[in-house]
């Protein structure tokens, strides 16, 4: 097995992979605190435009992850629905909106091949709902940073593969995946290590209240 098609093989497994402890967090807890609804409804469509232009392009490897990550997204969606009901539906409807409004005009005048470099611009600023919503957030414990790894490594993958093929959508996708996935990390990290007790202490901490973001 080459390199490539190596590397092809785990950015289909881990851009998978990487929704299921967020869904599985969702879908068993309470809490949204931290999480952008909006990023679950933009990143459902995004995998659905990327199966689409893999099909029509003829860019095979994107097909199984996009259906999978599609799936699971909207797995996600009902968690996110359970915790906040009827708002998550319309958060979620604003964030799908977003790129197929842009997305659907390139394919009728630019075609496939325009349209795969707004898609991917689209997969670079997917997540900056969710960094977005991470950095105003007081609480963060409805984030899973497993998800979060795994994306950055997921878009280092594809910007790789990308620069392999000459693919310019998954250029700019992976790059700004990357960028955007290291922000969060970097505040998930920053956050916890800011609640992290220096030292015993017998006076009782406050605790701040759940923001759940949209």
């Amino acid at each position: 097995m080459s390199v490539l098609v190596l590397l092809l093989v785990v950015a289909n497994v881990l851009g998978v992979a990487m929704i299921v402890p967020q869904a599985v967090r969702l879908r068993r807890g309470s809490s949204l605190a931290g999480v952008s609804v909006v990023w679950i409804g933009l990143s459902a469509a995004l995998n659905g435009w990327w199966l689409v232009y893999g099909v029509a392009a003829s860019v095979w490897g994107v097909v199984p992850v996009s259906i999978g990550g599609l799936a699971l997204y909207v797995w996600m969606l009902r968690g996110a629905v359970s915790i906040a009901g009827a708002v998550a539906w319309r958060s979620a409807a604003l964030g799908a909106a977003m790129p197929s409004t842009t997305v659907a005009p390139v394919v009728v005048v630019g075609g496939w091949a325009t349209a795969g470099l707004v898609i991917g611009l689209w997969y670079g600023v997917q997540f900056a709902p969710a960094a977005w919503s991470v950095i105003r957030s007081v609480r963060v414990d409805g984030v899973s940073p497993a998800t979060w790894l795994m994306a950055w490594t997921e878009a280092v993958i594809w910007f790789v593969y990308g620069l392999d093929v000459g693919d310019g959508a998954l250029l700019v996708g992976g790059g700004g995946g990357a960028v955007m996935a290291t922000v969060i990390l970097v505040r998930l990290a920053t956050v916890r290590v800011a609640e992290a007790p220096a030292q015993p202490s017998s006076r009782p901490r406050r605790r701040n209240a759940d923001t759940v973001s949209a």
